[in-house]
């Protein structure tokens, strides 16, 4: 199991200065130069150790004050092949018709500026600094200004700038459409795709797992793999009401969706917990819907009580503990 990192802010600390005035920023420059704090000590081991600091500690949830945080984690982490509409505070820009979240891109591009002037950005690619949501927001500030039909190179961020809950507007809604496959990467406008694009289309096409996203509740989405189908449900609660919730329903016996399935652990990706279901190989989206809703009504009730564990409930809540995977 992964190691779990402490949270932090996700502001980058100002760095003093000891030479250049108390409340002076010192310079960026290169780690085997001279500090411009006049330390006499080269960059890197002065200043540029608390500056390497900052770009490298995890905010543990980055999409925290987004629209729709646990769908932004699902199609982070569980989703092949995604879209959702981004709406930005300040409006769009001229040349820019569109600005659209993509799980990923062809050729792992961390985004694409289209020949309409239209954006794409990818979600899962890897990030230089440990705040997914500023890098996302430098790739974003980039995209927006790049030449039209040209992919967008990755950059190592700096862990200054936006981040994306600076650029995007919070009360607009965030709306996943779940593709089948990663056709949209192709405009419809589009003759066919250059090599490179195809070659990448359907090598990412044949490793899709196929994936639904339920309707009756939130961030709920279904997948089916060879063995069997499973649920897997982010849920915006914090881990330790969650993990007392689960656990008074565990062992009351009511955490099943129907006949051979169960609740079988959950994952831990960006702050947030994901309970998992392993369903049989019969049960579609469809069937989950129903299930799924009253559960749902369930785990409300469980989460309003503040009547302590009884031993088989602090049982439950350890087993449930022990199947934690921690993905980010």
């Amino acid at each position: 199991m992964a190691k779990k990192r402490p949270q932090t802010k996700a502001s980058k600390p100002q760095l003093k200065d000891r030479g250049r005035g108390a409340n002076e920023p010192v310079p960026v420059v290169g780690a085997r130069e001279p500090c411009p704090c006049g330390s006499g000590r080269r960059y890197k081991a002065c200043h540029g150790r608390a500056a390497a600091h900052a770009v490298t500690e995890l905010v543990q949830r980055p999409f925290e004050g987004l629209a729709g945080e646990c769908d932004w984690v699902a199609l982070r982490e569980l989703v092949p092949a995604a879209t959702v509409r981004l709406t930005l505070k300040d409006g769009l820009p001229d040349g820019v018709p569109s600005v659209t979240l993509a799980t990923v891109l062809p050729m792992a591009w961390p985004a694409l500026r289209r020949d309409d002037g239209s954006v794409l950005i990818g979600l899962q690619n890897d990030t230089s600094t440990g705040d997914l949501s500023r890098d996302l927001a430098d790739t974003l500030t980039r995209a927006l200004t790049a030449e039209p039909g040209s992919p967008v190179a990755g950059e190592r961020g700096s862990g200054a700038g936006p981040r994306l809950q600076d650029l995007l507007d919070p009360e607009a809604t965030f709306a996943p459409e779940v593709h089948s496959g990663f056709e949209f990467w192709i405009p419809e406008s589009a003759d066919n795709a250059t090599p490179d694009v195809a070659a990448s289309l359907e090598r990412a096409n044949s490793a899709a797992i196929p994936t639904v996203k339920l309707s009756g509740v939130d961030a709920a989405y279904w997948c089916e793999t060879p063995e069997k189908n499973h649920l897997r449900w982010v849920m915006p609660h914090s881990e330790e009401k969650l993990l007392d919730a689960l656990a008074r329903l565990h062992a009351a016996g009511t955490t099943s969706l129907g006949e051979d399935t169960r609740l079988v652990g959950s994952f831990r990706a960006h702050g947030l917990m994901v309970p998992v279901w392993d369903l049989p190989t019969g049960m579609g989206a469809e069937e989950c819907e129903k299930p799924a809703a009253e559960f749902a009504e369930r785990l409300v009730a469980a989460l309003a009580s503040d009547v302590p564990l009884t031993a088989d409930e602090r049982r439950a809540r350890g087993g449930l503990t022990n199947r934690q995977v921690t993905l980010s």
